[in-house]
């Protein structure tokens, strides 16, 4: 299970960036089972394993919320996305990222979205973009229990900013006879503490008798959610089709910033080969 060594608010920069109206937009959420994607002028959200080829020579390029192989996943991108991209077109892509994950996965990510040549790359953590997708208030304290198949994350937010987070490295694709739900409803549950004994300003208190927002596809899981509840002692919110939230906050995000570029509180990347 890792830890933070100290709590750390992620700073939004506000700037503009050259946008096009006749450019498109990519909002990609890279897991370590399924990648989704939307892309600007779509009705449906693109849900494929992450994988660097389809049949049985397949390699997962993502791990426990690592990107272990770039060339892999800019493969991968490319043959999933690149095909929907108007010709010569330059997208502004928005990419959900692991909490957790750190300068590591940002740095691996951008080079891998190279593939798809983007005018601009805006990176948002994965509990914010659930955040944004289930219309929560961010004017309140709020803790986004997020269980994927091989990562589970419970974030707190404040102010819509992270200000406390842990991760685990289990997920549903983990259970099976030896290893039941219960082992993903203890260690959320052994994080949440952790995260109270340290709040000295009680907002995860105050978060937790809101209610958790939970996505990732365990939201799905009756034995899962049932007992975290009880565990827990505070009521649960599953978002709308949790396993697809994170794609769909940042879809909302990249709608948002072409309307109104400085009103989403994201990381911008200018992309390194465009002036």
């Amino acid at each position: 299970m890792t830890t933070p060594s100290n709590r750390f608010v992620a700073v939004a920069q506000h700037r503009s960036w050259p946008w096009c109206r006749r450019c498109s937009g990519i909002a990609l959420d890279l897991g370590s089972a399924r990648t989704r994607a939307w892309t600007s002028g779509r009705r449906t959200i693109l849900d494929v394993p992450t994988v660097t080829l389809p049949g049985d020579s397949a390699t997962c390029p993502v791990q426990r919320g690592a990107i272990v192989d770039t060339p892999g996943t800019a493969r991968m991108l490319g043959r999933l996305l690149g095909h929907r991209l108007p010709r010569g077109g330059r997208p502004l892509l928005i990419l959900t990222t692991p909490v957790l994950g750190g300068v590591a996965f940002r740095t691996e990510a951008r080079t891998a979205v190279e593939v798809l040549r983007p005018r601009t790359v805006l990176t948002v953590p994965t509990a914010r973009a659930v955040a944004v997708a289930a219309d929560a208030d961010l004017g309140r304290p709020l803790l986004v229990v997020d269980i994927g198949a091989h990562l589970t994350e419970v974030t707190l937010l404040a102010d819509g900013a992270v200000t406390d987070a842990r991760c685990t490295a289990l997920g549903t694709s983990d259970l099976d006879s030896l290893t039941p739900p219960s082992r993903i409803t203890d260690a959320v549950v052994a994080m949440v503490t952790g995260m109270l004994d340290q709040d000295r300003a009680s907002q995860t208190l105050d978060a937790l008798r809101r209610g958790p927002l939970l996505a990732g596809g365990g939201a799905l899981w009756p034995d899962i959610t049932c007992r975290l509840a009880d565990r827990l002692q505070a009521p649960l919110h599953p978002v709308l089709a949790p396993h697809t939230a994170a794609v769909r906050g940042a879809a909302r995000l990249l709608q948002a910033a072409h309307a109104h570029p400085s009103a989403i509180a994201v990381t911008e990347t200018r992309a390194a080969h465009h002036p």
